[in-house]
């Protein structure tokens, strides 16, 4: 796993380079930036925040109408991906107008903290959300969490087939029969996972046998689909891809069992989605109480009742009974604080996935 050092040497030149492009990609996509509608009455305007979001906008849209109706606070949601917002937020510094920062997954979360751009998140906060789903620093919070796991052709593969673990898939046995999508940050956090799990050599040699078995698909809804399709015979991707299609039609995933690798295995890592405030923000009160609707009784009832099929990690509230408890899917433990996405970006290029 990347010690602190190596964090900061790619905060100080990786993300330097990248930042100028994301500046110029958000910029573009102006019109993605939208106030929350609310029938509300709307709060001083002092009150006001914005939020740059890379969450599922309907999701976090249903956290923020929820929250201008409670409070009165109006809220401004600007879209975009998990490490181009992170950019943008260092591109920033200071001078961001974002007041909150919500992601997919955490490894962008670090990328700011490491660049000492996030306030300590409130007592309420950490009340509310275990330390399990919070990093060691305190610097942001969990606000959700999906599970990683096997999707698998149920007219292909029997359950004594399944790798046991996900480091299997490397193996020579696997050419060919499974698939995942390495552009994205959730295949990302993954590595990120078995980084800090497993170390460097460990990683770079699995990474090694995944290009020469696996078969790349763009996002995760598509591996999924070529899988229901009988393209390949499973997919490394989030639960909730599987259970969204399940509440719409199934057609996506009829012919897909769901394989949970479980034994504390990097298979079985738990991304952490995450938000915290920036310490440059104007409006901490409005902010810091955002993120503490967020993760209260409230918002997390959102996901439990919500359409995301996203779990739950505050307040003790419980996940949508269609899923598989998170007590029960014996993640592995993993400090999000250490998640290196500059590294595992460096693995995966090595080894040409990137």
């Amino acid at each position: 796993m990347k010690t602190l050092s190596m964090k900061n040497k790619f905060g100080r030149t990786a993300l330097a380079a990248l930042a100028g492009a994301s500046v110029l990609a958000l910029a573009a996509c102006g019109g993605s930036t939208t106030p929350a509608a609310s029938s509300a009455a709307a709060g001083g305007a002092g009150d006001a925040i914005t939020v740059y979001n890379a969450q599922h906008d309907t999701l976090t849209q249903a956290w923020v109408d929820a929250f201008t109706k409670e409070t009165g606070i109006k809220v401004t949601v600007r879209q975009g991906d998990d490490l181009e917002l992170s950019n943008q937020i260092i591109a920033e510094g200071d001078k961001s107008p974002a007041d909150v920062f919500l992601t997919e997954n955490s490894p962008a979360m670090t990328q700011v903290e490491n660049a000492n751009l996030f306030a300590d998140i409130s007592a309420t906060v950490k009340d509310q959300v275990p330390a399990q789903y919070r990093p060691s620093t305190d610097k942001w919070t969990g606000i959700a969490a999906r599970s990683t796991v096997f999707a698998y052709d149920k007219t292909k593969l029997t359950e004594d087939k399944l790798p046991k673990s996900i480091m299997d898939l490397a193996s020579p046995e696997w050419k060919g029969r499974w698939a995942a999508s390495p552009s994205g940050a959730d295949f990302q956090a993954i590595v990120s996972a078995m980084l800090e799990l497993k170390g460097e050599a460990a990683t770079a040699d699995w990474l090694k046998g995944m290009k020469e078995n696996f078969k790349a698909y763009k996002g995760n809804s598509t591996a999924m689909k070529a899988v229901n399709a009988g393209e390949v015979e499973g997919a490394v991707i989030y639960h909730y891809y599987y259970f969204g299609d399940q509440a719409k039609t199934g057609e996506n995933s009829k012919n897909i069992g769901m394989h949970y690798f479980k034994n504390q295995d990097p298979g079985a890592f738990v991304s952490v989605s995450g938000g915290g405030v920036l310490a440059s923000s104007k409006h901490q009160d409005s902010a810091a109480k955002f993120l503490e609707f967020v993760t209260g009784k409230a918002g997390q009832t959102i996901l439990q009742t919500g359409t995301s099929f996203e779990y739950p990690v505050g307040s003790d509230v419980a996940a949508n009974d269609k899923l598989v408890p998170l007590a029960e899917l014996q993640a592995p433990t993993v400090d999000s604080a250490k998640l290196n996405s500059a590294k595992v970006t460096e693995l995966m290029t090595q080894a040409g996935l990137l």
